[in-house]
């Protein structure tokens, strides 16, 4: 009898979650209401250090409001990494600005200060880095940048909920940062993303941009999004935040588990001051073998893998425009190297080994 697959990926919905969709379903309040509201003030207490957090219909939503709300479009540059989600180059692009492509450091996958300086031009107006696989950017040598060059910052935490640099949480450096809480992050509303905002004039005007640009019924004061969130959706997301710290703290353990074990592979090492919260387990591989790896994982041992991301922003057909003859190596090798194993905390003591031992002997397969 075959071994039963394991995925890269699970979402865990329990009965709490159904309960909690139930106790919405029978108040009648289904659109944005009282569990928004709860939603976003817990989430705020437990992961943004008491910022003030706004929630919407997806991450992807986030960072575009974030940007509008900061008054990003046409005419400014907003420097991004490539190796990432489009969504990153994309909300900057939907908002008229143009998003400048910057390479990344080879340990953590994060944007690279130096890269980023030397992209910075006239036109530029912020940085925005991603904290990759739930591993922080270096936020004091992209912050010395901005401060040298009088740039913003805003983050993209999409993957990394509770991970922290030099003891602060990530979502609590820039103007504004969004978390992402689609169904494969380490916490999910179902769909949604949240908000965290510097100011309270920050806070009002996405609030506006989510809201047909109102705070008040039909007073519309600018021209805004259907980007709410439901309180069917909040309701999911407030049981998943009260589980999410242990959550994190499997994923560790498991981390740990595969840095002990794993042979053959380079994992990913976690910088000194840095919280890594293990979104992704990525390690890196022979290039040349990877795509090898990946099938034999999936088709001999029944482990699936994740590829995040093989073909850079920069060379998408929808972002290519704003890169011509652009030259990122770093992003070029990653993309080329980088395999996510399953890392999600569900996974068996006896999963972890199995991962352990098809990962080596594939590897050593193929020496």
């Amino acid at each position: 009898m075959s071994e039963a697959f394991i995925p890269p990926a699970k979402p865990i919905l329990g009965e709490e979650e159904r309960a909690a969709v139930d106790r919405v379903l029978l108040s009648g309040m289904i659109a944005q209401g009282p569990e928004v509201a709860a939603f976003e003030s817990e989430f705020a207490e437990q992961v943004t250090q008491g910022r003030t957090c706004v929630a919407v219909n997806s991450g992807t939503s986030g960072l575009h409001l974030g940007l509008l709300a900061a008054g990003i479009g046409p005419g400014d540059e907003v420097i991004v990494p490539s190796f990432t989600f489009a969504a990153t180059a994309n909300a900057v692009a939907l908002t008229g600005a143009t998003p400048v492509f910057a390479d990344i450091e080879p340990d953590h996958f994060c944007l690279a200060a130096d890269a980023v300086r030397a992209a910075v031009t006239d036109r530029t107006t912020a940085i925005m880095p991603v904290h990759l696989y739930g591993h922080p950017a270096d936020m004091d040598a992209l912050g010395a940048v901005a401060a040298e060059h009088g740039l913003r910052v805003f983050e993209d935490a999409a993957q990394a909920h509770l991970a922290t640099w030099q003891g602060r949480a990530v979502g609590t450096f820039g103007d504004f940062a969004m978390f992402s809480l689609y169904p494969t992050k380490n916490m999910t509303s179902g769909e949604g993303g949240m908000v965290s905002v510097a100011n309270d004039d920050l806070a009002r005007q996405v609030r506006l941009l989510r809201n047909q640009g109102m705070e008040r019924q039909y007073a519309n004061e600018v021209v805004g999004f259907n980007a709410r969130m439901t309180d069917l959706h909040a309701a999911i997301g407030r049981v998943q935040l009260s589980k999410v710290r242990a959550w994190t703290t499997t994923r560790q353990r498991n981390a740990a588990y595969f840095d002990e074990h794993l042979e053959g592979v380079t994992v990913p090492p976690v910088a000194a001051p840095a919280t890594h919260v293990y979104h992704q387990y990525t390690i890196r591989v022979d290039g040349a073998e990877r795509d090898r790896i990946v099938s034999a994982l999936r088709e001999e041992h029944q482990v699936g893998t994740g590829v995040y991301y093989p073909i850079p922003n920069h060379r998408l057909a929808s972002l290519a425009k704003f890169a011509p003859g652009l030259d990122l190596p770093q992003t070029e090798v990653a993309a080329r190297e980088v395999i996510s194993l399953p890392v999600h905390p569900s996974l068996s003591e006896g999963e972890l080994e199995r991962i352990v031992t098809a990962v080596n002997a594939t590897v050593r397969a193929g020496a």
